[in-house]
């Protein structure tokens, strides 16, 4: 494949709500593998330069069949010694774990990048696990921590779209009168009415793209602990 890639690069599109949760699912399977299809968009395709053991478990103690040489995969999951991809066996389709020296790319840092992306991915989806947010973040990877933002701003620049996010978490405050009764002389409290508040609000930044600040009402008083990630990872073959 030729050209550059930006992985896990979002675009300024919603998933629909149903592709939220097939991809958000996909975090919660199998502790240290982070499933490229639940935080990156664009798929990654890998070309395979020689007949490689294709494996059901990423230890590999299970075998499924050979990987053909001479194709180019998919790239659906990792961890950091193996790739999971689908591709073309010697009958069929075939799809499992294969040892990193099954593929090639003109990148010399080609494998460096990628193990870059794992430890990001990594990171991604223990904060979309725990509903947190960090600068450096793509809109779909808060998408996924937080849900649809309450409100919207976009503005087109000239090096691109930026635009804030704002969630809202209301409660309901229950408003009284004091009443007396002039018969009894009596003073009691009456409902008057039911508003909803503000509980807590977070305002998220973006610019191209990607979080660049984030602030939350309920960290003002006591200081914000924001965390900061590594932007999405670049990758060339």
């Amino acid at each position: 494949m030729k050209g550059w890639l930006v992985f896990a690069l979002s675009g300024w599109l919603a998933w629909p709500a149903l592709g939220q949760q097939e991809r958000k699912s996909r975090l919660d399977q199998e502790p240290g593998v982070v499933y490229l299809d639940a935080t990156i968009r664009k798929p990654i395709e890998l070309k395979v330069i020689k007949d490689a053991p294709v494996f059901a478990d990423k230890e590999g103690r299970h075998k499924l069949g050979m990987l053909l040489a001479d194709q180019t995969v998919r790239l659906e999951a990792m961890t950091a010694q193996v790739y999971r991809v689908r591709g073309q066996g010697a009958h069929d389709g075939i799809a499992g774990w294969v040892g990193p020296w099954a593929f090639s790319s003109r990148d010399p840092r080609f494998v460096e990048n990628l193990k870059r992306l794992y430890k990001r991915q990594l990171q991604v989806q223990q904060l979309i696990e725990d509903k947190k947010l960090a600068i450096g973040m793509t809109m779909d990877e808060v998408r996924l921590s937080r849900g649809e933002p309450t409100r919207t701003a976009v503005r087109q620049t000239g090096s691109g779209r930026d635009g804030r996010w704002e969630y809202l978490e209301y409660k309901d405050v229950k408003n009284y009168a004091t009443v007396r009764d002039f018969r009894t002389g009596m003073v009691y409290r009456r409902l008057v009415d039911v508003t909803r508040e503000i509980k807590e609000s977070t305002l998220v930044d973006f610019q191209n793209g990607l979080v660049s600040a984030i602030e939350e009402s309920k960290n003002l008083k006591r200081g914000s602990d924001v965390r900061i990630i590594v932007p999405p990872v670049t990758i060339g073959w």
